[in-house]
């Protein structure tokens, strides 16, 4: 039962209540939806709707349908987030898990480890307790295996998991990995189940071997009725007639569980397919159906593994499968981040290990608000700011480690504003991110197309979105300073016919329900973003940098400078030219290139284009 509370319910009563449901023997967990505090208990025995109504500070109780109930969106409407180490599952980044089959060595460990780690996985796998169908097969370096997981972590600060078999191995994974993970062929281990809900660490628990989606889910709930919440589905394919394949992929499973169930959902190609030249592309699916992260295997050396190198790829398959899924998540609302284990290790603190704090233009739920989600996450703090000016002020003052600006968009072109304002702050450009904007018209639930009159937008919407309102000239269109403003006003103005053209984190944030989704004229609608601070975010190797130059005012001036990017082999992906302030006609030029320009290699090429124009600043390399 999820039993709604009353507004003004007191402590006094919400502890009665509580009191009652632990006395018939319930598991009770308080939850908090759009301000309405509310009380889930899963009884064991019978429950009396009537008479838990009757109880002082219940304003309505609600059965929760289905035979899984704490796995259920029904008792958790919104996504969860599973931390392992820094690391979050869940949520607007794809987590990459990667590592070998079995642990083998401390050398082996090591080295596909710092592979890894390299390309941009977040968490390493890696067996100590392998089950295998034959009994003369490798059966892992049980605690040895752990040790040495413990110092890849030590090492490289990855997380760690691996499978647990036996009841009997939790106090070890307690001491030594950060995540378990049942496998398969445990799915319906029951005893283990209820070991590792107790154990409350982290846990990733696959689909067993033809198993459906309904017993997986039922198999999660013995772990949370435990009390541990920390559950990470893993899609790994199932048992079919088709033999081709190791197994089958059920990539329709995805959007399945993230329909019934708010636990993030992983996918690991490698023991789905069995084949090394099939696991990138099932990969690069799992990610386009929505799957919160990946588990591949890798091996350095898969021909002499000791399990399943024919399923692992090399590490430099890998790196290209990572850059793959880097292009991919955004058309799905997503990132994937190379820094994302950097980042996070700082726990998104600055360089005085205070909370970092980030600037961003406008409110919670503004596509401003998710890029700084998704490049910087939810541990940082965040500064929302009037104005891009405010954003740039923040950081040079020290109120802000960093800001998070728009810089371009794919269909209405550069924000000019921005690239001024890079030109007269001595701030640097620390990171980028494409960020695919998606536009929903939301209203109140419930709320039929038909029935609406009035749709509150920014201006910008307005333009993204002009082929859908054509279709309905009879609305009336007020226009709000931006598409969070405008899902905020429709709140409050609470009247049937209104509705606004915002994000879905917009609607979830004030409690309201998208009744169109996509209505922007072109799917092809991304912004790129740029991070602005005075120190970098992360010691990863930089790709790219960003400058803006001036040239003399003589033919063929600019065409010299080119040749200094062609001489050297350094690609330009952006040229473009802003009037400079106070002296008509002439121009600052911004450019984008592929190469850390400031690097050892380059600098004679830096040398040349400063002697080749009047002035030169580095934005930033990133």
């Amino acid at each position: 039962m999820i039993l709604v509370l009353k507004r003004d319910a007191s402590d006094e009563e919400k502890s009665r209540i509580r009191a009652a449901l632990y006395e018939k023997g319930c598991v009770v967990r308080e939850l908090d939806t759009a301000g309405q505090s509310v009380i889930g208990a899963i009884g064991r025995g019978d429950l009396d709707p009537k008479h838990l109504t009757a109880m002082a500070g219940v304003s309505e109780v609600i059965p929760i349908n289905g035979k899984f109930k704490l796995v259920s969106r029904q008792w958790h409407p919104h996504d969860s987030q599973v931390k392992v180490g820094p690391i979050a599952i869940g949520g607007h980044r794809v987590a990459i898990i990667a590592g070998p089959c079995a642990v083998e060595s401390a050398a082996q460990a090591l080295t596909i480890a710092r592979e890894v780690k390299r390309y941009g996985a977040a968490i390493f796998r890696g067996g100590a307790y392998k089950p295998r169908t034959s009994p003369y097969s490798f059966q892992g370096l049980e605690e040895e295996g752990l040790k040495i997981l413990a110092r890849v972590r030590e090492e490289t600060g990855l997380p760690v998991v691996t499978e647990i078999t036996s009841p009997g191995q939790a106090e070890l994974m307690r001491q030594y990995v950060d995540m378990v993970q049942v496998g398969a062929r445990n799915m319906q281990n029951y005893e283990l189940l209820k070991c590792v809900g107790r154990l409350g660490m982290p846990v990733l628990l696959k689909r067993g071997l033809a198993s459906t989606i309904e017993e997986w889910l039922m198999s999660t709930e013995y772990i949370l009725a435990e009390g541990n919440d920390n559950v990470v589905l893993c899609e790994r394919g199932i048992r079919t007639y088709e033999p081709y394949t190791r197994n089958t992929l059920d990539l329709s499973a995805i959007p399945v569980l993230k329909k019934l169930t708010h636990l993030p959902v992983v996918v690991d190609p490698s023991h789905a397919t069995g084949i090394r030249e099939k696991v990138a592309p099932m990969a690069r699916a799992a990610v386009a159906a929505g799957a919160d992260g990946l588990m591949v295997e890798v091996h350095h050396d898969p021909d002499h593994a000791l399990s399943d190198g024919p399923q692992s790829l090399y590490p430099e398959q890998f790196g290209q499968l990572i850059r793959d899924i880097y292009v991919i998540a955004p058309v799905v609302g997503k990132q994937l981040d190379f820094d994302y284990l950097e980042k996070a290790g700082r726990n998104g603190k600055s360089t005085d290990a205070a909370p970092a704090m980030v600037a961003y233009l406008g409110e919670p739920g503004s596509f401003s608000h998710m890029a700084c989600r998704q490049y910087l996450g939810d541990d940082v703090k965040m500064a929302p700011q009037p104005a891009f000016r405010s954003i740039f002020e923040a950081v040079r003052c020290g109120d802000a480690h960093y800001g998070v600006v728009p810089l371009e968009n794919a269909l209405t072109g550069s924000i000019h504003e921005n690239y001024d304002l890079l030109l007269e702050y001595d701030l640097n450009i620390v990171g980028e991110l494409y960020l695919r904007i998606i536009h929903h018209l939301i209203a109140a639930k419930e709320t039929p197309l038909d029935q609406v009159t009035h749709v509150l937008a920014s201006e910008p919407a307005i333009n993204q979105c002009r082929q859908f309102l054509d279709r309905y000239p009879r609305w009336q269109i007020t226009h709000m300073n931006s598409t969070t403003s405008a899902v905020g006003r429709l709140k409050q103005i609470d009247q049937p016919g209104y509705a606004a053209i915002g994000s879905r984190d917009a609607a979830d944030i004030y409690g309201m329900s998208v009744i169109a989704s996509g209505i922007e004229t072109n799917p092809r609608n991304y912004t790129r973003f740029v991070i602005i601070g005075k120190t970098p975010l992360t010691e990863r190797p930089k790709t790219k940098s960003s400058i803006v130059f001036s040239t003399v005012n003589q033919p063929g001036a600019l065409i010299e400078v080119m040749k200094v990017f062609a001489e050297n082999r350094i690609n330009l992906v952006k040229l473009e030219s802003r009037p400079i302030h106070g002296k008509p006609w002439q121009y600052m030029f911004y450019a984008d290139v592929e190469a850390d320009i400031e690097a050892d290699p380059y600098r004679e090429a830096l040398a040349h284009i400063a002697a080749k124009t009047d002035f030169l600043k580095i934005l930033g390399g990133y």
